[in-house]
């Protein structure tokens, strides 16, 4: 099946290139007479807007949203809602030097290996580009959650060596890399000014915190909760891993010390991160997801053409340093459509 839908009881299916005319979304299963907020979705698409950030690219995108279908009178009508996105700063004469070769860390040559032909042009639908359509699906999955007492909070932790050992909420919007930690911010900043400046880039770490998540949201076995989020974060490019909770420190620790025991109110702990098998038991939801370096740098890299010739390729284009800035807003909407999908299936619309 092609994979350019997501979801169950809610879906989402994306479409559109990098460098086409444009790139949109369709949401199907939504409930009726919801009001949208456009003011909430406008400022959640600024906070991935190419050239929006200081350390990101310096592709310009005003990324405003055209919603075609299912609102009426500013509600939601329960029919499908469609919504479009128009490129407006393409500069596709960037990569016409490439066209023939394919880029280190890209989909390039994958996606020629498929499908015998590919769009060079920014990477055409494999683009970072197309997540501003799933980001404009998430706002709204996120307006609805809210009303429902579930908040999402994505926040950056790592980047490259530097760390956050802070988790202080407030001062995430007062840095350019969203970080909890003020003093680590000021460090991972510079890790990205170095890179830039050394045409390189760096990757890093981003957690994500939910709130007001009710027990039993999740399936047994192949529907579990933490599995279908897992599938979502891991389908935005170059996401490289995952995990919940305490994630992989558990490998050094003994039942005794894992275990998230419990009193009448809850849990004395959430090593889990608010997941048991499968299904959300009510406390916090906690993962963290690590992201690649971004694959486009300056440096000349060794590759081959489209020949099979092997060829030194040097990435021209607009291109950030470190995607972990922008992506953060992506994260959280993509957990926010699979949470919307798992209450729906669970209680309805």
């Amino acid at each position: 099946m092609p994979g350019n839908t997501f979801g169950t009881a809610l879906t989402i299916t994306t479409f559109g290139e990098s460098h086409g005319s444009g790139i949109g979304v369709i949401i199907d299963g939504l409930e009726s007479n919801f009001p949208i907020d456009m003011d909430h979705i406008n400022s959640q698409m600024a906070r991935r807007r190419p050239g929006g950030n200081p350390l990101g690219t310096k592709r310009q995108e005003p990324d405003e949203i055209e919603i075609l279908s299912g609102l009426f009178e500013g509600k939601t009508t329960g029919t499908p809602l469609a919504i479009l996105i128009r490129n407006t700063n393409q500069r596709s004469g960037d990569y016409s030097d490439i066209s023939q070769m394919f880029r280190p860390g890209h989909a390039d040559h994958t996606w020629q290996w498929k499908y015998g032909i590919r769009d060079w042009r920014g990477g055409g639908r494999s683009s970072g580009r197309e997540t501003s359509a799933r980001l404009a699906a998430g706002a709204i999955a996120m307006q609805i959650l809210a009303a429902k007492g579930v908040f999402i909070t994505a926040y950056t932790i790592q980047i490259e060596h530097e760390k956050a050992t802070e988790r202080d909420l407030s001062v995430i919007g007062l840095n350019n890399v969203s970080c909890p930690d003020r003093e680590a911010a000021i460090r991972m900043e510079r890790a990205i000014e170095r890179a830039r400046d050394d045409q390189d880039s760096v990757g890093g770490i981003v957690e994500c915190v939910v709130t007001g998540v009710p027990a039993g949201l999740g399936e047994p076995v192949f529907e579990k909760a933490d599995a279908l989020i897992a599938q979502a974060i891991l389908s935005i490019g170059a996401t490289k891993g995952i995990e919940f909770g305490d994630g992989f420190a558990v490998a050094e620790r003994r039942g005794s010390q894992n275990n998230d025991e419990m009193y009448a109110e809850g849990f004395f702990s959430n090593h889990a991160g608010g997941v048991n098998g499968g299904i959300t038991n009510g406390d916090q939801l906690v993962f963290r997801t690590v992201v690649n370096p971004t694959a486009s740098i300056g440096l000349p890299q060794r590759t081959i053409d489209r020949e099979g010739k092997e060829r030194t390729i040097v990435v021209e284009g607009r291109n950030d340093p470190c995607i972990c800035v922008r992506i953060i807003p992506v994260i959280e909407g993509m957990t926010a459509i699979t949470l919307l999908s798992l209450w729906y299936a669970h209680y309805g619309r």
